[in-house]
């Protein structure tokens, strides 16, 4: 078993992510998009917008600016190369895992069959006539085939209509599919044959076999891992069908073992052709949820970097901001910055910035501006205003 140095690690797990040097190709391609997508497997989606909808986000992180109807087409235009499902939460997922996923279906689809009854139940034949609708006439919205019903008041949070209920029943159990998304986010539902290509729609791979392509992908995307780590990326569960699957990656040679030095509390593996760079030279801002930051307490273990989410922590009790960015130059996470786009004063406002305690304060907060002047650039806004919060604020705002 081979040793690692904490600072090997690291390198190892930002090329794995493609985050080890600051690559800007001239003209991004579809051809850059299909390379992302191969190493990473997953764009997480979220609704907020207060920067830029999270799935577009870590295409600029690695990429540059690029142009956004790039990943629409990837995603929304056949052949598609992304298909929307529940990966590390709702997802834009390649569609070369979609066989992966069905056992997520089936066990989706026996979860909430309780909804689709007493739907049925409520309104005897809405779920056929739904499905039908999809099918002659998709792909549509939940609200152009809306039912009329009243709605109950009286639960906290989302009152669904009883379509919108069958719909994602259908999507979660893998009978319709989201064939992109509309100016208002919400999804366009049609039938999975009509979203996934052939190839990729009809393949049928064992339990064990559908989480070793999910292991698989997963031990790529993170170069270096734990058990819980290549487990999570995509949720699966740490049951006795996905340890067999990691038994056998291991048998095949696939995760080969390693002693990360530093990290002696978890038994770690590697992925057999990750790279071992000698150095990093990335620069990029990643978003809550970037690929690279979803494993908080790895994130922590690798780099000496806590962070969580403060999206959902009400406002008085958070440390840092709202939607707070990630700052990565070479191999170390050095600021966060809490962002905003005002895109009525065409504006950036960095609402709170933030250096760590090890960061270089002169480099690194003209890196940062260069970073923020080009995210600017790429989001429309015309400048940037830095707001007096933070460690880092009184030397970031003259650079700016």
């Amino acid at each position: 078993m081979s040793d690692l140095t904490l600072a090997l690690a690291r390198r190892m797990a930002l090329a794995a992510q493609g985050l080890v040097t600051h690559r800007r190709p001239p003209a991004v391609t579809m051809r850059h998009v299909q390379t992302e997508i191969e190493r990473v497997a997953q764009f997480q989606i979220d609704t907020v917008n207060v920067v830029q909808r999270a799935h577009y986000l870590p295409l600029f992180s690695r990429l540059g600016p690029y142009d956004l109807a790039l990943l629409d087409r990837a995603a929304g235009k056949a052949p598609r190369r992304l298909f929307e499902y529940w990966g590390h939460a709702a997802s834009l997922i390649d569609v070369a895992l979609a066989p992966a996923l069905r056992h997520r279906m089936d066990a989706m689809a026996a979860r909430y069959a309780d909804t689709l009854a007493r739907v049925e139940t409520a309104h005897p034949g809405l779920p056929a006539h739904v499905l039908s609708t999809i099918a002659d006439h998709g792909p549509l919205t939940a609200r152009q085939i809306d039912h009329e019903e009243e709605r109950s008041r009286e639960s906290w949070g989302w009152n669904w209509s009883s379509v919108k209920q069958v719909l994602e029943y259908d999507f979660s159990a893998g009978s319709v599919s989201s064939a992109g998304r509309n100016s208002q986010f919400e999804r366009r539902y049609d039938l999975i044959e009509r979203v996934l290509p052939p190839q990729h729609l009809h393949q049928d791979w064992s339990p064990v076999e559908q989480r070793r392509q999910l292991l698989a992908r997963a031990g790529r995307a993170l170069g270096v891992f734990s058990l819980t780590c290549v487990s999570d990326y995509f949720y699966l569960r740490r049951d006795a069908v996905t340890a067999q699957a990691f038994e056998q990656l291991v048998s095949d040679g696939q995760f080969v073992p390693v002693r990360v030095r530093g990290w002696e509390t978890r038994p770690t593996w590697v992925w057999h052709e990750a790279e071992r760079p000698r150095r990093a030279s990335g620069r990029a801002l990643l978003s809550p949820f970037d690929s690279m930051m979803f494993q908080r307490d790895r994130i922590e273990a690798l780099f000496g970097y806590p962070y969580r989410i403060e999206i959902y922590v009400p406002a008085p009790q958070r440390v840092h901001g709202y939607y707070v960015y990630s700052f990565l130059l070479d191999d170390q996470l050095c600021a966060r910055v809490d962002l905003k786009a005002n895109r009525a004063a065409s504006r950036l406002e960095v609402k709170a910035t933030w250096l760590e305690a090890d960061a270089d304060p002169v480099r690194t907060s003209a890196e940062l501006a260069q970073a923020l002047l080009e995210l600017t650039g790429w989001l429309g806004l015309e400048q940037v205003v830095v707001e007096p919060r933070g460690n880092g604020a009184a030397r970031l705002a003259p650079m700016l």
